[in-house]
């Protein structure tokens, strides 16, 4: 990364110190001094510290759902289309077939028609009458080619139908498809309003000095996993550059920082994950696979060691989070619902795996 790239991320990493926690390279984190708490109110009892952290943990497993079931939205989202377009395409097929067939038939007709105005006399009768043989010749030669002709143009017809009942029997499929995946898509939804209201819900029960509380015990856990990472001496081995297109793709996601999280958006104004990692490297010229799980299964893995600015980092065992790696231990993703696009510590989160969309 170069120094133009470092001075971004360094001050990125300032700005969102306060809700981030981001370590330079080789360097572990500093245990954070814990906010002190109030006194407790004569008229309610403060969550202990155990509380909180199983309420912490209990609004990562129904973010978590979330965005799994964000995945299932978008790839649902996204098959759809695919499956709109294949229909409007199969559509002008069996339009332009069937004007393909009308002309046939005509062409048939006229063929068949003529022959049957040339072929009532059989051809010993036409040799006898004919004045000179060498007429007759020619003509039944040209007989022969129009009946061939004709034949031609039959088994073209006949082709051309095969293929409109073809076409019709891939739309009546591709139909089945796209409503499997409407049915699909709203199931999606709703799984997906259902984990994010029971979260608020949960967190609007929280008193203001206990939603700082948790907020530290947030940043507690992804300190403690980062400093992990790190300690492995990770950061050692990582020394790749960003490519070209990397580059490009680096400098749209960072430009996003500050932009609310918001399920199934793929911006400018919103995003989520997928759409963050997707629509940076589409600006970089690179058209990856829409949701998380999909970059996962079908872009090309890489040692983390051999990581470099731009690759993307797939986070939990079921694929369902995705980040922007852009140097010096550092990922540009977004979050969660009720978060902004952010820096992060790469390690901060459970790696499943490094994937490279370029060369």
């Amino acid at each position: 990364m170069g120094t133009g790239r470092r001075s971004l991320i360094t001050a990125a990493v300032t700005v969102v110190c306060a809700v981030t926690v981001l370590a330079a390279p080789g360097t572990a984190f500093a245990s954070p001094t814990p906010t002190p708490a109030p006194a407790p109110s004569a008229t309610s009892t403060p969550a202990t510290t155990k509380d909180l952290e199983a309420v912490r943990k209990k609004l990562d497993r129904l973010y978590h759902d979330a965005a799994v079931a964000t995945d299932a939205y978008n790839s649902a989202e996204e098959k759809a289309e695919q499956q709109s377009a294949e229909i409007v395409a199969l559509a002008k097929k069996i339009v332009q077939g069937r004007k393909k067939v009308d002309e046939l038939k005509k062409r048939a007709g006229a063929a068949a028609a003529a022959q049957y105005r040339n072929g009532g006399l059989p051809d010993e009768a036409h040799l006898m009458l004919s004045d000179d043989p060498q007429d007759f010749l020619d003509g039944a030669g040209r007989v022969i080619q129009g009946e061939r002709a004709t034949k031609g143009l039959l088994g073209e017809l006949t082709r051309t139908q095969e293929d409109l009942e073809q076409y019709a029997k891939d739309a009546s499929a591709q139909w089945t498809k796209l409503e499997a995946n409407r049915k699909a898509k709203a199931k999606a939804k709703a799984k997906v309003k259902k984990q994010i209201a029971a979260a608020e819900k949960l967190e609007s029960e929280l008193e203001a000095e206990e939603k700082e509380r948790l907020a530290e015990l947030e940043r507690r856990a992804a300190q403690q996993a980062q400093t992990a990472w790190l300690d492995s001496g990770i950061l050692d081995e990582i020394d790749g550059k960003a490519s070209a297109q990397g580059k490009k793709a680096v400098a749209y996601a960072t430009a996003q920082l500050g932009k609310p999280y918001e399920w199934g958006a793929e911006g400018p104004g919103t995003f989520d994950c997928s759409g963050l990692t997707s629509q940076a490297w589409a600006a970089a010229g690179v058209p990856i696979p829409r949701t998380s799980q999909e970059q996962w299964k079908q872009l090309r893995r890489i040692d983390t060691a051999d990581m470099r600015p731009g690759d993307l980092i797939i986070y939990n065992d079921d694929a369902s989070h995705v980040a922007m790696y852009v140097g010096d231990g550092a990922i540009v993703h977004a979050p969660r619902p009720g978060r902004t696009v952010t820096v992060a510590g790469a390690g901060s989160m459970p790696i499943l795996a490094v994937v490279r969309p370029d060369v």
